[in-house]
């Protein structure tokens, strides 16, 4: 049964972040859909340009290689006010155990150098999809290289633009669902 023939929850703004040690974050996020569904939206490029940032943002690159050793990069143009800039990060994946499990550094290119590995200014992010009753628990655990990183991540206000990006998700995760999406 699609989880659309439920009853969900409208879960957003629930992601939680915690601090678990004075190098790492944890994001922990729900979603009323199939674990196979939520790791499609998190690895398919077009699925991830519909989620990822903001309503606003221009995307500029969505790049996805997903294999162990094969890279991602994502590039958006954004506007604040009369201001406009590029974000962009990228990253490679180092385990992928789908549906469960996505393992890969990454590196925002504003704070390090784009050839910096994660040991220079980037993390290693961990995201575990936990899937009971249709409804799929994501925990993200960022690993960074120094305390000073875990930090200024922290302070960029991550946790607003993730809120967002979380919430976007569930909107397309529960959109694919009602539709009957391939998992």
């Amino acid at each position: 049964m699609n989880t659309a023939d439920r009853n969900t929850t409208d879960r957003h703004g629930t992601a939680t972040v915690t601090l678990q040690s004075d190098r790492e974050i944890v994001i922990t996020r729900e979603f009323d859909a199939p674990a196979a569904l939520v790791f499609k939206a998190l690895t398919t490029p077009e699925l991830v340009r519909r989620w990822w940032g903001f309503d606003t943002s221009e995307w500029l690159v969505c790049e996805i290689d997903l294999r162990e050793g094969g890279r991602w990069r994502y590039v958006t143009r954004e506007t604040r006010g009369t201001d406009t800039f590029e974000v962009g990060f990228h990253g490679e994946y180092r385990s992928i155990d789908a549906p469960q499990r996505i393992v890969s550094t990454e590196v925002f290119e504003g704070f390090s150098d784009p050839s910096e590995d994660v040991d220079e200014g980037g993390a290693l992010n961990t995201i575990t999809l936990e899937e009971s009753d249709g409804v799929t628990t994501m925990t993200t655990l960022v690993v960074h290289a120094k305390p000073g990183h875990r930090d200024m991540h922290i302070a960029s206000g991550m946790e607003g633009g993730m809120q967002i990006s979380m919430n976007r998700l569930e909107d397309l995760v529960s959109e694919l669902d009602r539709d009957g999406q391939d998992r």
